[in-house]
């Protein structure tokens, strides 16, 4: 018998591990022995999902709907989708041009696995949701980073995007509003995609999954507002899990081109088949029932936003975009590389994220995972209590560092 390990896939191995791994692991042991950690890393609304969603799910499972339900979804599901779109957005779309997959992520992995041949190139804005290059890659395809400017407020500057276009370029990954950042991309950033998109037949991909977590006044620019045109190149995927405080129920929804949503139904079909029954009923009673509960975080969320981005740009050598969206802030960190506290070496956002962790018991996401060393992210879907106590130990922790 062979004492030698099973051999893994290429397509793993080239995949880095999540660089936040060791720190969240470190979180979770300290955690486990009392420690008194505050976590500012969770991806989700601190609140419950609301009483009428959580009674639809209950009731599906009492109304026998716990079977296989079609590959992309319950009609009535899809159908709420569509007039949603109508209702918020104008935006025309058949129910047979949307699919229910298990979460946002999950539509993200069907597209690029429909989509992709080996050697196309996706063009992604850094900072970047982590998944989003490691999924590209998982296709065949290669990610493209595209960096943004802090100083531009990380919205897209049309010049340096065309910089890395290239002859193998298939396609463009958009998220407004941004995980990590917050940012909102402006009205002539996507102008300027669009153009592009459409001169060279690209696939364009925008990430909606923020869209109601937002802090600006007035309609939120959206590529297929500036650009109608685009329509037939355009997938968007969105879902409950941010604006319905569901990210546990895990459905999430993608709308395109009919022969391009077929194509991630035949993915679907061969991997999760249909998401779960009383999940999509859940969903269902909270795209078609009361539209306020976003409305109801975003009111909540607005002081803490202020609070930690006026908190964090008062401290020396930090500064901090205000997020016109999302419930996360990305400060810039740069100014305390170098430095160290005994033997914590700060070298880089990993090792900054770390030492807070060890000496201020915050834990965080540094900011590599989002292709952005000199930042960190916090997130403020937590208490006003806690975003406090948070700032005072980062503070000391800063002030410590030689």
């Amino acid at each position: 018998m062979s004492s030698e390990p099973i051999a893994l896939a290429d397509r793993v191995l080239q995949i880095a591990p999540s660089p936040t791994l060791a720190v969240n692991a470190k979180a979770k042991a300290l955690r486990a022995t009392g420690a008194d950690v505050l976590n500012f890393s969770v991806g989700e609304p601190d609140f419950p999902t609301p009483a009428h969603i959580c009674a639809a799910g209950k009731q599906a499972i009492d109304d026998g709907h716990t079977r296989y339900t079609p590959v992309p979804g319950v009609l009535e599901l899809r159908e709420a989708i569509s007039q949603r779109f109508k209702e918020d957005h104008g935006w025309d779309y058949d129910p047979d041009q949307i699919q229910v997959c298990c979460g946002g992520k999950h539509g993200l992995y069907n597209l690029f696995q429909a989509a992709l041949n080996p050697g196309d190139e996706i063009l992604i804005p850094a900072p970047y949701w982590v998944s989003y290059p490691p999924m590209v890659q998982l296709a065949g395809g290669v990610p493209v980073i595209v960096p943004l400017d802090e100083e531009k407020g990380f919205d897209l500057d049309p010049a340096t995007l065309e910089k890395y276009v290239t002859p193998k370029t298939r396609g463009i990954v958009l998220n407004s509003p941004s995980n990590p950042t917050g940012a909102v991309l402006s009205s002539r950033a996507l102008e300027a995609v669009a153009a592009l998109a459409l001169e060279n037949d690209w696939l364009v991909v925008s990430d909606d999954i923020y869209e109601t977590l937002t802090y600006e006044q007035g309609v939120l620019p959206h590529i297929l507002d500036v650009e109608p045109a685009i329509k037939e190149q355009l997938i968007i995927l969105n879902g409950v899990s941010k604006s319905f405080s569901m990210t546990g129920w895990r459905i999430g929804y993608s709308a395109g081109p009919l022969h391009l949503i077929k194509a991630m139904n035949k993915i679907q079909s061969q991997s999760t088949s249909n998401p779960a029954a009383p999940s999509q009923y859940a969903a269902l009673a909270a795209l078609s029932g009361p539209q306020d509960f976003p409305k109801v975080m975003q009111e909540a969320f607005a002081p803490r936003r202020a609070y930690m981005v006026e908190t964090l740009n008062s401290i020396p050598g930090v500064s901090c975009v205000s997020p016109g969206g999302s419930f996360y802030v990305f400060p810039n960190f740069s100014a305390y590389y170098g430095k160290a506290f005994y033997n914590h070496a700060i070298v880089d956002s990993l090792s900054l994220a770390d030492y807070l962790l060890d000496e201020a018991m915050i834990a965080t996401v540094p900011g590599v995972a989002f292709g952005a060393d000199d930042f960190i992210r916090f997130s403020f879907a937590t208490s006003m209590e806690v975003l406090c106590e948070g700032m005072t130990r980062l503070k000391k922790a800063l002030e410590a560092l030689q």
